[in-house]
């Protein structure tokens, strides 16, 4: 069958979101003086945090964690491991952090141009664990929005990937069928692992090289090389 929809992932498949989020994190460094607290340099507190945020997201996808909580708690944990223990800093930080880093525009290399490419000849969607309100914050202030037809969330779909339940409904939404469907994103088990075991046909954005054991119907290390394969 002729494929017809193509799904993405939207975090670190097409919006950058490493580099939007270390710059927010940077003028949140600064403006909340994080200097006179202890903390010496903000590379050091991004990197703290990033492994303390991966825990929580963690937590969150096995639903060990609310939304509410993981805003919270991945930033009171970081004060606290730099021996800060302040909720109300870390919930004005968090605060400020989910105001603020959707509307940075940092794109992955080529995510225009290969939208471009692809509109014409394909129905384009999104399916993303992010939250509901941010990701579509993301997507409108990136200049995203006009490529997609349907914007699935976990939130919306009542399930995060790489649950079943997640793809079903998207696909459902798009009214498009499995055959006739990809997946496109960069994380192996949400994305890739997540489409595999529904059936459905994969492409790894795999910019960081990673090793692994599966078996995506195709695999890329930058977003221009979709365009060979589906063009």
């Amino acid at each position: 069958m002729t494929i017809k929809h193509l799904f993405f992932d939207l975090d670190r498949t097409l919006w950058d979101f490493d580099k939007n989020s270390f710059e927010e994190l940077s003028y949140l460094y600064n403006k909340h003086r994080l200097h006179e607290k202890g903390i010496s340099l903000p590379e050091e507190f991004i990197k703290i945090y990033k492994q303390i945020n991966e825990k929580c997201w963690e937590q969150y996808r096995e639903n060990l964690l609310s939304k509410d909580d993981l805003r919270v708690k991945r930033f009171y944990d970081t004060f606290l491991y730099f021996g800060i223990e302040s909720e109300s800093l870390s919930k004005q930080f968090g605060d400020d952090y989910v105001m603020n880093s959707p509307t940075r525009t940092c794109l992955i290399d080529g995510t225009i141009d290969l939208l471009e490419k692809l509109k014409p000849h394909y129905e384009m969607h999104i399916i993303t664990n992010g939250f509901e309100e941010v990701q579509h914050i993301k997507l409108r202030n990136s200049n995203l929005s006009k490529y997609f037809t349907v914007v699935v969330t976990s939130e919306a779909a009542g399930a995060k990937k790489p649950s079943p339940i997640a793809f079903e409904y998207a696909l459902e939404k798009a009214g498009a069928n499995l055959e006739e469907s990809i997946m496109i994103g960069d994380d192996l088990n949400t994305d890739i692992k997540g489409a595999i075991d529904l059936g459905m046909k994969a492409i790894y954005f795999n910019y960081h090289s990673i090793k692994h054991n599966y078996f995506p119907w195709k695999e890329v290390k930058y977003l221009s090389e979709i365009e060979n394969i589906l063009l």
